[in-house]
């Protein structure tokens, strides 16, 4: 009973509370959903602040849209406009190896085996080589490095 006489005197600041809360929770939690759900929170809070006999089932139920169209329009929005970073592989490990040249510890037989890359061992697929042959990755599928002779060892 308490908390329903509570929801029917809802004020702008309480929204504004929850929203800076909300915000606060996005720096602990990644995936930028808080930040959106934060400022849903702050426009519903401008609205009762406008409009302060607004009934709480219909504030919730603007927090509740707002919160929900703002998180499709900002994935919409990132999916067609991706944040450039100068490190694009950084969590993508494999892909940083495309492309550069290595020397086989051991041989490869049946179109598979390893090899040491920096401080790691990497499954490998390619064609049959000896040890010691020069390869060069050309390619990542899933955590195998596809890889290449290189013409000339």
């Amino acid at each position: 009973m308490q908390v329903l006489q509570y929801l029917e005197t809802l004020a702008y600041w309480d929204w504004f509370i929850a929203g800076l809360v909300l915000v606060i929770l996005e720096i602990f939690a990644p995936g930028a959903v808080f930040l959106w759900l934060g400022i849903a929170a702050g426009v519903v809070g401008a609205v009762v602040f406008f409009a302060p006999g607004l009934d709480w089932k219909i504030q919730f139920t603007l927090f509740a849209v707002l919160s929900v169209v703002s998180i499709v329009v900002s994935r919409r929005y990132l999916k067609r406009r991706p944040l450039e970073t100068d490190h694009p592989d950084l969590n993508r490990r494999g892909a940083q190896y495309v492309g550069r040249d290595f020397i086989l510890d051991a041989a490869l037989s049946g179109g598979r085996g390893r090899l040491k890359v920096d401080d790691s061992t990497w499954r490998v697929e390619g064609p049959d080589l000896p040890a010691g042959a020069k390869v060069r990755v050309t390619a990542v599928k899933g955590a195998t490095l596809q890889i290449e002779a290189i013409s000339g060892s």
